[in-house]
């Protein structure tokens, strides 16, 4: 079972927060001594030189033999919390005494520049602080000093800059926290962590700290993560975003970082360790979090999921909209309709209705859509943020070197180089893919269109160009995408939290945006079913664009409700169980019609006849909802398996474009297995 220690301390600090006199002892006894970190649960991933901790007992407490009495502040029961500062990058000792017990809490350390738990750093890193109003800063750590500014929300329903945070402007909206009415005024954060650019906002009452009650802050974080997916080497010039009113407005603070936004960094373990990091420097300035709920939509749902199933508790509930489960399940199907496009570009024999049939969306332009906004991230150069200096990127010939943009190129570290490319081992695979099978089998494609396309459509090399044969993945990158769980199983984390997945509808929005298909939320909840057995934790609620900003409403509040249950969940029941027990009765899947919320299942129901769902070119092909065979394992081609009769030249056809078989989705992925477990340190 796991703890959510972030989660649990949270609650006990919540008593000490409204006492800030020091001490040198606290004054009543306590029947255990025990020390623990509050900032971070995780001891061995403390950052920035400091750590929020708790002492339970009375005691003096040191820090590598210095004594840090002082810095605590007392609470009841005999509780402290206190601030240490000044540790040493490593391994530090922090000790509680008193009578005649000790409690010792081992804390290592790491630079604010990271790396914590990713590995190694991409070289070089260019940095972008001036977008934030910071200063120039140097590679390799792009650090800044930290910048606080003040932003108040005008009667007009926007955000505008306020110098001195004590003036009250005529315009001045006000903020209702805890039934309290307070001026709408915001303090803004901003610095550098990890490498990347953070940035806090909370209402201001005052300068914040971790021992005192601030009436503007409701206790809760939100942690907002952004889309995209691309290959790093540059710090980012957006974060997931904090000025917003939805959060503010109710005294939620809102947090994110550049390397939280995935189009910056395509690889859920660095975003895991940025929020981490961020996170802890929060609950070091403001005080402990009662829970933490992700926000963000399509790349910054990918890091929402992968984050809760990898890395559990830095987040405690997830909000994520337009959802994919996580970067490398998507790869198949953008990189299936860029060669769809090729190939009907050079075949017209294919109707428009027959285009559709075989890449399983509602709407062709979906594979249009993929191919303009995210086929390039397969390529060597093709995506290269303007960051990165052209003279800077490889080139086979004049920069063999140089600085390659492709979306793996962030996963490194898990995955390794292909030694004789020098490219990042890649898990995009077509081997044995009978592609617009289904299509095939409706009787919606003929014979020889079936037999041409697969032949026909060929695949991409390692630096991304078409070429005549099939992709072919890497089976040291396939195995290590299953091991770390960078293809989401949704066995770990997942199953112990609570998820709202906000599906707005954009099949058919039309040309470069209708990416974001509704079946990749029924993805995530096979993966649960399929893992756990259940998937009672996620809750799926459709919408139109029209009804985003409701279902936003709600959706936040619905969560904050769950969560709180959890939070005062005092059975003895797992908190997987609790999960489950403590969901609200309201809170369940459904959908938006007519502006109203209709709570339904999405099968049979008029949420099913509102917001249908189809497939992808994958799916058409025969794997099924789950999408988790990333290579897969193959059988004999079998003709008494088509339910036409393929003639001799396309049979002969066939077995050359099929040379070891066709796909067997009815058996696990090539090198698929369990995943080693959480919190994995690289």
């Amino acid at each position: 079972m796991r703890i959510r220690t972030w989660r649990a301390l949270s609650l006990l600090a919540a008593l000490v927060a409204p006492i800030a006199v020091p001490v040198t002892a606290a004054a009543s006894p306590a029947s255990q001594l025990a020390i623990t970190s509050v900032s971070n649960p995780h001891p061995e991933f403390v950052s920035g030189g400091q750590v929020l901790v708790s002492v339970t007992g009375p005691a003096r407490v040191s820090a590598n033999g210095r004594d840090v009495t002082a810095d605590f502040h007392p609470g009841p029961d005999g509780t402290l919390l206190g601030l240490v500062t000044g540790l040493r990058d490593g391994v530090n000792e922090i000790t509680a005494s008193g009578g005649h017990r000790t409690a010792k809490l081992r804390v290592t350390n790491h630079p604010a520049a990271g790396p914590v738990f990713s590995g190694r750093q991409q070289l070089p890193f260019y940095c972008e602080t001036t977008a934030y109003g910071l200063p120039p800063a140097q590679q390799p750590s792009c650090t800044a000093p930290t910048r606080v500014s003040y932003q108040y929300r005008t009667t007009a329903g926007a955000f505008a800059p306020l110098a001195d945070p004590g003036a009250r402007p005529a315009d001045l909206a006000t903020a209702t926290v805890n039934g309290r009415r307070l001026p709408y005024i915001v303090r803004v954060e901003r610095g550098t962590i990890d490498r990347a650019v953070y940035e806090i906002a909370a209402l201001y009452d005052g300068q914040p700290s971790p021992f005192t009650t601030d009436r503007g802050w409701n206790s809760r974080l939100v942690y907002t993560f952004g889309g995209g997916c691309n290959g790093g080497y540059h710090q980012g010039a957006a974060t997931g975003g904090v000025l917003q009113d939805l959060f503010l407005g109710q005294g939620y603070a809102v947090a994110s970082s550049s390397l939280n936004v995935l189009d910056t960094n395509c690889s859920p373990i660095i975003s895991a360790e940025a929020a981490m990091m961020v996170k802890e420097h929060f609950i070091e300035t403001y005080g402990p979090v009662l829970h933490t709920i992700g926000w963000g939509g399509s790349g910054g749902a990918i890091q929402q999921y992968d984050i809760a199933e990898a890395y559990p508790g830095i987040v405690d509930g997830i909000i994520p909209g337009v959802s994919f489960p996580d970067p490398l399940s998507t790869a198949g199907p953008v990189t299936d309709c860029r060669l769809f496009n090729q190939y009907f570009a050079k075949d017209a024999s294919f109707t428009a209705a027959q285009k559709l049939a075989v890449s399983g969306y509602r709407d062709y332009t979906t594979c249009t859509s993929w191919e303009l906004t995210f086929a390039s991230r397969a390529t060597a150069t093709g995506s290269c943020n303007a960051a990165i200096p052209v003279t800077a990127r490889w080139d086979p010939v004049t920069n063999p070197g140089g600085v390659k943009c492709n979306a793996n190129e962030q996963l490194a570290n898990q995955f390794g180089r292909d030694p004789a490319t020098g490219f990042v081992r890649s898990t995009l695979d077509s081997v044995g893919v009978q592609y617009g099978l289904a299509a095939l089998n409706s009787g919606q494609i003929s014979a020889p269109q079936f037999v041409d396309l697969n032949a026909g459509i060929g695949g991409i090399d390692y630096t991304g160009v078409a070429v005549p044969q099939r992709t072919t993945a890497d089976k040291k990158a396939l195995s290590a995408a299953y091991a770390d769980d960078l293809l989401n199983s949704a066995s770990r984390g997942l199953r112990e939290t609570p998820i709202i997945d906000q599906r707005t509808d954009l099949d058919l929005a039309g040309f470069g945006n209708d990416i974001h298909t509704t079946e990749w939320s029924l993805t995530a909840r096979q993966r649960l079913i399929d893992a756990n057995g259940t998937a009672a934790n996620q809750v799926i609620i459709e919408n139109q664009a029209t009804d985003a900003a409701a279902a936003s409403v709600y959706e936040l509040n619905a969560m904050d409700r769950w969560l709180t249950a959890i939070d005062t969940d005092r059975s003895g029941r797992s908190l997987a169980q609790k999960v489950l027990a403590d969901k609200p009765r309201d809170v369940g899947d459904g959908c938006y019609v007519g502006g109203q919320r209709v709570q339904a299942p999405l099968t049979g129901s008029q949420c099913a006849a509102t917001y249908p769902v189809a497939g992808n070119p994958r799916t058409v092909a025969g794997e099924d909802i789950a999408m988790d065979v990333l290579k897969c394992r193959l059988r004999p081609l079998d003709f008494g398996d088509y339910p036409v009769r393929f003639t001799s030249a396309q049979q002969a056809s066939l077995r050359a474009t099929f040379p070891d078989g066709v796909c067997d989705y009815g058996r696990p992925g090539v090198e698929s297995r369990n995943p080693a477990g959480t919190w994995r340190s690289y």
